[in-house]
């Protein structure tokens, strides 16, 4: 069975060390020299960025994340340890993990980061779907005579350079198709690499649970769980008209999906939809001047992001969860892009006012979208608004100070409403 050390990159014939260097890290597989489509996602990434670039983080529990009623954007696997995951608000994520030390993102190093370790996948292949800046699909299709040696080394390649060269770890899953390899990927983390071979798709998909298939979220999995679908093997006892017949376009592609196939290609044009940030809160609220202070701090991460990724968005959008759950969406369109936190602010506290509901609410959001690139960015100005241009000067007058000095060299007075 070929066998690959990835420490060394030495080639061989499967065992429990490499023969070059010793190192137990052997990945071996009966097609790992077949396979060319893999999905590679960076280890906690923005924790990791914060442990690199401050050494005194390294050997404790990291949160990356608002304040008290914020919540979290990602977290060390120290704090994972404990229990703390993505998304959890903040008051809880403290209660599991209280020795954690707390950090604001900062979505310039974060880019930063993102840029030089899509230069390295650049150098692998030009077929890149980039899903975040920190995860990416690649089809190596058709590389091994470029590189002289197979797609599986070359990607072992990429995680030990970024590991070397960036103080950065990634996991790799490599498989026939996207919807496979993002699966893998998952399987080993951290510093992991998985392969699912051709081979072995029917018996590695069968007794997994229903919601690792691509587009089955809370909704979806309540509905499949009613009909008696927990897992895979489930839902391959249902015939495809069936499934159509219950669930309709969407148990179409579940049949297909767990079945192993997904033909999908890996698209370097598929372009981001939205940029948004959400917070949930310790109690529901409707007090106005909680709700406008945390909609100015939203605007500001959105764009902050936005700035980052040289985007700029049309279209605003305020997003609500009142404390029985109902989700009230509010969009409106701009005159024209903005990647700017006053005019992203500006149209969502202006959303917020012209709602009837005025709660509570236990969850804000606020997004852009319709994005284009930033040589496009508030480039009219509002003729309704003589001060925007100024306001506009000022905040492009503080980004740079603020990069140069640190995030918090200016802070906006709205932003300390809590």
């Amino acid at each position: 069975m070929p066998a690959l050390c990835r420490d060394c990159l030495t080639q061989f014939q499967a065992g429990p060390r490499c023969p070059a260097c010793r190192s137990p890290r052997v990945l071996a597989h009966p097609e790992l020299t077949q396979l060319s489509i893999a999905h590679m996602d960076c280890d906690a990434f923005y924790a990791s960025v914060e442990k690199r670039d401050n050494p005194a983080l390294r050997d404790h529990p990291l949160i990356v994340g608002g304040g008290t009623r914020g919540v979290v954007s990602t977290c060390c696997y120290l704090a994972r340890i404990k229990g703390v995951r993505s998304a959890m608000p903040m008051f809880q994520a403290l209660k599991l993990c209280p020795e954690a030390v707390v950090v604001k993102p900062r979505m310039p190093a974060y880019a930063e980061a993102s840029r030089a370790i899509r230069s390295m996948m650049e150098s692998l292949t030009p077929a890149i779907e980039p899903l975040s800046l920190d995860e990416a699909f690649l089809d190596l299709t058709g590389t091994a005579r470029l590189h002289g040696a197979a797609p599986a080394v070359m990607l072992a390649k990429l995680t030990k350079d970024m590991e070397t060269e960036l103080g950065l770890t990634g996991s790799v899953g490599l498989s026939h198709n996207k919807f496979l390899a993002k699966i893998a990927s998952d399987l080993d983390k951290p510093r992991g690499f998985s392969v699912v071979g051709r081979e072995e798709t029917a018996a590695f998909l069968r007794p997994k649970p229903v919601r690792i298939l691509w587009g089955v979220g809370t909704a979806t999995q309540a509905a499949l769980d009613r009909a008696g679908i927990r897992t895979i093997a489930d839902l391959l006892r249902w015939d495809k008209t069936d499934l159509i017949a219950r669930f309709g376009q969407m148990g179409e592609r579940l049949f297909s999906l767990a079945q192993g196939q997904d033909h999908r290609r890996v698209n370097r044009d598929e372009k981001l939809k939205s940029i948004s940030k959400e917070t949930t809160f310790f109690e529901d609220t409707s007090d106005p001047d909680l709700l406008d202070g945390h909609i100015w701090r939203l605007s500001e991460q959105v764009a902050d992001r936005a700035k980052a990724r040289q985007l700029s968005g049309r279209t605003v959008t305020l997003k609500l969860k009142r404390g029985d759950f109902q989700l009230l969406t509010r969009r409106q369109s701009l005159s024209d892009p903005t990647q700017l936190t006053d005019r992203i602010y500006r149209a969502a506290a202006d959303l917020l006012g012209q709602s009837a509901d005025k709660g509570p609410y236990r969850l804000i959001g606020v997004g852009i979208s319709d994005l284009v690139g930033d040589d496009q960015a508030d480039v009219s100005g509002d003729l309704l608004d003589p001060q925007a241009t100024k306001r506009a000067a000022a905040e492009r007058a503080a980004d740079a100070i603020r990069e140069k000095f640190g995030k918090d060299a200016i802070i906006k007075g709205r932003a300390l409403k809590s």
